[in-house]
């Protein structure tokens, strides 16, 4: 007894396209054909047949299951090989499944983080701002992007609308105000302090990635702005680190003398 092409597909559940694949990568052999050149199928090859769709149904990749060797009834190694690779595949469908979970339940714009927490209605943002804090979302973690998330977000009204002819004492107002709270916020989040140590890149990549985005998103009032407020900055944070030693001679005498 002897099956055609169409039955032996049909035993092992599978379609003659793909027998005709496996012959032709090399993982089915060629039967014999009788005298009018059909093909004629024993029971080895159903046997090679099923044994190839169920490691396939398994997800092992035909390249495996070449290296797999017919006389290995139970390839326990290449088996758990590839659960460790279906676990890692599950974990990673699992974290896409809870991101689009937090993207359905608040809506926020597609492009900023969910580690934002950000519903629809929370999100004013500039174009600008979004774009910047997409930016920072590449190069910071996501416990310091939400940090600066809010420091835009408290800057958005005046900075996003300050118009590239502000005067010197609207930018010098406005940068002070904005050092102020980000001076607060670097308290309440110290990674903050050092924007380019906390980065995900090299410090000089980071510091260019930065400046670069800022000079292509803001105009030249709101970038004066963000380098006075860097400068009052300075000076707020100058007189803790000061206080941080004191010096010998201001000791008190402590010997009598």
């Amino acid at each position: 007894m002897a099956w055609s092409t169409r039955q032996l597909a049909e035993l092992a559940g599978t379609s003659l396209r793909a027998v005709r694949h496996y012959h032709t990568v090399g993982l089915l052999a060629e039967p014999e054909r009788d005298s009018n050149g059909y093909k004629r199928y024993a029971v080895a090859h159903l046997v090679r047949l099923l044994r190839i769709k169920r490691l396939a149904d398994l997800g092992f990749s035909l390249a495996q299951i070449a290296n797999l060797a017919d006389t290995d009834e139970h390839p326990e190694r290449e088996m758990r090989a590839l659960d460790a690779e279906l676990a890692k595949n599950i974990e990673r469908m699992q974290a896409v499944r809870a991101e689009l979970a937090a993207t359905l339940e608040n809506s926020p714009p597609i492009d900023l983080p969910t580690t934002l927490g950000l519903s629809a209605e929370d999100v004013r943002f500039s174009e600008a701002d979004r774009s910047f804090i997409v930016v920072l979302s590449r190069l910071v973690d996501p416990e310091t992007l939400g940090p600066w998330a809010e420091m835009l977000t408290a800057a958005e009204d005046e900075l996003s609308t300050l118009r590239s002819d502000a005067d010197e004492d609207t930018r010098q107002r406005l940068a002070e105000r904005l050092a102020e709270h980000l001076y607060d916020l670097m308290i309440a989040f110290p990674s903050m302090a050092d924007l380019s140590e906390d980065s995900r890149l090299k410090k000089e990549s980071s510091v260019q990635a930065i400046g670069a985005a800022l000079v292509d998103l803001y105009n030249p009032a709101q970038i004066d702005v963000m380098v006075r407020m860097n400068i009052a900055l300075a000076a707020l944070r100058e007189p803790a680190t000061s206080d941080a030693a004191t010096p010998d001679d201001d000791r008190p005498d402590t010997d009598g003398g």
